[in-house]
């Protein structure tokens, strides 16, 4: 499979003639209900790109999908978005014993030309969410999404008119609004996780600090803890912001903060010097980060000391 390139699907039109399904009735916006779709088994793992974003919730999918870092099976329902151009993967994971059930939004970007979704829905940080942190549903939760998949599964079975593509687009953002509560509900509730992501991200920083990492490479990047964490940038961004009132550059800097105010103190290091091991090409930068983290600059938290 590594050899393979991805398999792209450009119109949502093609994805119904790969599943075997009718033609869409709106070329632009698709429901797929899984009550009664059955998927052959997959003879090896393939990959596969959308041209379109896909907002799915799905149970008892009996196969595995990478998306990001880490796979999942789709025993519990869970809902998982993805942008286009994002690659992803899915393979046989077992055997079916019960019926997959959920649905699959598919929207392409045509239907949100010039309209103010087309904008705003790129603010949505959860399109760039691996499979491994998708959302898990209450059953309430689920009604409610399922309830506007519904309603806009039924817009386009009416009569298409001049309407048809703002209220279509109204409850996309509606679901989207949803999605974006109840992830952070997300972040709360599953607070044992939460907070060992949290630990986790502490000793990442620790290490990097006092190692020559930083000397090597300069300061870590938001990118570099989220790898090590294998999580998406943005999930962990927001879990943190959710639980600590910080994203993660915001924990770096303070990071650094702390191993700055240790070197001022217990060094004769010059501030400039300080600067330098800590990543700063300039020691005009690490100056003003320090004084808009602590209202005083290096020089004077050291003088506070003698």
């Amino acid at each position: 499979m590594a050899n393979k390139p991805p398999y792209r699907i450009k119109t949502i039109t093609e994805y119904h003639r790969i599943l075997e399904l009718p033609k869409p009735e709106h070329p632009l916006v698709s429901v797929i209900n899984l009550d009664s779709f059955t998927a052959a088994e997959l003879a090896e793992p393939i990959s596969l790109i959308f041209d379109f974003y896909c907002i799915s919730l799905k149970r008892d999918l009996y196969v595995r999908i990478k998306y990001g870092q880490q796979a999942c099976d789709f025993d519990e329902g869970v809902l998982f978005c993805m942008a286009p151009g994002q690659v992803w993967s899915l393979e046989t994971a077992k055997r079916q014993t019960k019926k997959p059930s959920g649905w699959m939004i598919l929207v392409h970007p045509d239907l949100l030309w010039n309209t103010p979704l087309a904008k705003n829905i790129k603010q949505y940080e959860y399109f760039g969410y691996s499979v491994y942190e998708s959302l898990y549903l209450s059953d309430k939760e689920e009604t409610l999404l399922t309830s506007i998949a519904k309603y806009i599964e039924q817009e386009y079975h009416s009569n298409i008119d001049e309407f048809s593509q703002n209220v279509i687009i109204a409850q996309l953002e509606v679901i989207l609004t949803y999605t974006n509560r109840f992830y952070q509900r997300q972040f709360l509730t599953r607070k044992i996780t939460s907070h060992q992501i949290v630990g986790r991200v502490e000793d990442v920083l620790t290490n990097y600090f006092n190692s020559d990492a930083i000397t090597k490479h300069g300061l870590p990047t938001v990118g570099y803890v989220a790898e090590q964490l294998n999580l998406s940038a943005g999930y962990l961004s927001e879990l943190l912001k959710a639980i600590t009132g910080q994203n993660t550059q915001q924990h770096i800097h303070d990071k650094l903060i702390e191993k700055a105010k240790e070197q001022l103190s217990t060094t004769g290091l010059s501030v400039s010097e300080i600067a330098y091991e800590l990543g700063f090409e300039h020691a005009q930068s690490f100056n003003k980060l320090f004084k808009a983290k602590t209202n005083v600059t290096p020089g004077e938290f050291r003088a506070s000391f003698n």
